[in-house]
């Protein structure tokens, strides 16, 4: 493995060093000829026996807004406090299949609506206590199902408006029953399971939604993961020491995770992160394209590796605000909600220029939420495209009632200036990037733009609490399996960004989208079910309540002292057994 790694960066390095001087690149086509990396291959993945010891150090973006799993609705938020806690069940990022965590094992009956999952008897909380069926059967039904509690996960736990059945059968055994099979049920069942012997009382007395928040003292943050917060101050570093309770040995019966103690700085500044891991004091830093010209030249003096982890499934793209409880002007609303406005300005996105000018052509341009990772569902000639047009985004302005007034800009029928303001995170360049380009093309047809950066948790806030915002640019991390999306794509869904919590869809392409999610969500057969999602997501790129940009490469550099490196665009395959070489 150590030879193909090396063999790996090698080439990487040249193909690299012969992109740098042509630095954009216009096609797909050129893109491959000029920059055709060998790419990290999962099949090769072999986890060798390693060392304990040794302190990780890595970077948080930003603050957490919450340590309660289950009301962490944002990266920030389960970057801090992820690997604090398991599910039953787990996702093997070298198969990408479902493999045991807590639950040891599981059965199912013939009829495939009956589910024994047998848990670990080895499991301990933080506190020493054993995990047994009395925390599952109380996550689930107490927290997951409470109509008090708002929660994403809650989404992927209904099937036809049916929750699970959730008992307990003995200490160390749990059933669950379903209304009728569906494919992901195991991955479904790998939501963190949570201490009924600590959070019971908050779940009683109605307070569950503000417990655990970040003001809560790390000790008393009770899981069962590999590694357990034992210091976080805002704004400046979370420290967390590997779990002594925790199961898992190697061959050779150390005990796993093989590092034990990471330090993560929170750096909110990416250009301060790059600055950080030059200097050594982060371990890996997620390469930003803009950062090649100055990482290339330093990673064998600093004795680092970067990694092409291919396409990713995350997606950036525009929304425009739909939701009725909206703080905006009718007037606006009545825009955003017209297909044709949206079709409009999404032919007036320029995906190639903002993939070069941002990405450094390391992306690919999207129409809807599909892209190249999603290898079953991606398909260049199903979805709809909207190549960049200007003449033809004013076109269809005109056609539906805008007029140009003396000073070049665009009107509706009752004399409203066609503006809106536009907002994204501060200090993502790529973003803000982005937001410059929109600005000034949509200037081009008559749209005013007011393109503004603000701090990501003031923008959650916008976007999922208070609703007072009119544009934003945004992105999804993406899922393995389209059924784990279905927050965004469900008209009810928390995240349906354009507007949430639907209690009925408000649109009939909404209320199709919801009865294929939930025929795809039942269907066993893999083939019908891509059929299926591909059906839903050929309606949004139709619809473009969200208007797709680029799908972006990931690259990855990683310190050469650690070892066990299996980098993925889904995560790193077996991280607990990443360990480091002194």
């Amino acid at each position: 493995m150590k030879d193909n790694l090396f063999s790996f960066t090698k080439a990487f390095l040249v193909v690299i060093i012969l992109f740098l001087p042509i630095y954009l690149i216009q096609t797909p086509e050129e893109k491959e000829k000029i920059y055709s990396v060998e790419k990290v291959n999962p099949d090769e993945f072999a986890v060798k026996t390693g060392k304990e010891g040794g302190i990780l150090k890595r970077a948080l973006s930003s603050d957490a807004k919450t340590f309660n799993p289950v009301m962490a609705q944002e990266t920030s938020s389960t970057a801090v406090i992820g690997i604090l806690f398991n599910g039953l069940t787990k996702t093997n990022l070298k198969t990408l299949l479902p493999e045991p965590d807590l639950a040891e094992r599981w059965e199912r009956d013939e009829s495939g609506k009956v589910w024994r999952f047998y848990l670990r008897k080895d499991a301990k909380w933080f506190d020493g206590k054993p995990v047994t069926a009395d925390d599952v059967v109380f996550t689930y039904n107490e927290i997951y199902y409470n109509p008090d509690i708002p929660s994403s996960a809650k989404d992927m736990l209904i099937i036809d408006g049916k929750k699970f059945k959730v008992r307990k059968i003995d200490d160390y055994t749990v059933e669950f029953e379903i209304p009728k099979p569906f494919a992901p049920f195991l991955q479904a069942v790998g939501q963190p399971i949570l201490p009924k012997h600590i959070l019971k009382k908050y779940v009683d007395n109605k307070t569950f939604t503000s417990a655990w928040g970040i003001n809560t003292p790390p000790q008393q943050l009770i899981g069962t993961g590999p590694y357990k917060l034992v210091e976080y101050v805002v704004g400046q570093y979370a420290v967390y020491e590997r779990n002594p309770f925790y199961w898992e040995k190697d061959e050779k019966g150390q005990k796993i995770p093989y590092i034990t103690k990471i330090k993560a700085q929170t750096i909110g500044d990416p250009d301060v992160r790059l600055i950080k891991f030059i200097s050594g004091e982060i371990d890996y830093y997620g390469v930003r394209p803009a950062d090649l010209p100055e990482l290339l030249p330093k990673a064998k003096e600093k004795d680092f590796t970067i990694y092409n982890l291919g396409a990713t499934p995350s997606t950036l793209f525009i929304v425009f605000n739909q939701n009725p409880k909206a703080p905006i002007p009718e007037y606006k609303l009545n825009w955003f909600r017209n297909q044709k406005f949206r079709q409009a300005i999404s032919y007036a996105v320029d995906r190639q220029g903002i993939i070069n000018i941002a990405y450094n052509g390391l992306a690919y341009p999207i129409y809807t939420a599909v892209t190249p990772a999603n290898r079953r569902l991606f398909d260049e000639n199903y979805y709809p495209k909207y190549p960049f047009n200007l003449k033809k985004a004013k076109e269809i302005l005109l056609s539906i009632g805008f007029k140009e007034g003396k000073d070049g800009y665009l009107y509706d029928n009752e004399g409203n200036k066609l503006q809106f303001t536009l907002v994204t995170n501060s200090g993502n360049k790529e973003r803000e990037t982005i937001g410059n380009i929109l600005k000034d093309d949509l200037k081009k047809i008559g749209i005013e733009v007011n393109f503004q950066a603000i701090d990501f948790n003031n923008l959650v806030t916008r976007l999922m609490s208070n609703y007072d915002w009119e544009a934003v640019i945004i992105g999804l991390t993406g899922s393995m399996d389209p059924y784990f999306g279905q927050n965004v794509w469900l008209s009810s869904g928390h995240l349906h960004m354009w507007y949430p919590n639907q209690k009925k869809p408000a649109t009939e392409w909404e209320a199709e989208i919801d009865r294929l999610f939930k025929e795809a969500a039942v269907e066993l057969d893999h083939e019908k079910r891509d059929k299926l999602y591909k059906k839903a997501f050929k309606i949004i790129g139709e619809q473009q309540p969200m208007i797709f940009i680029a799908a972006p490469e990931e690259l990855l550099a990683v310190r050469n002292k650690l070892k066990n490196v299996f980098p993925t665009v889904w995560g790193w395959y077996k991280s607990e057994y990443v360990y480091i070489e002194k």
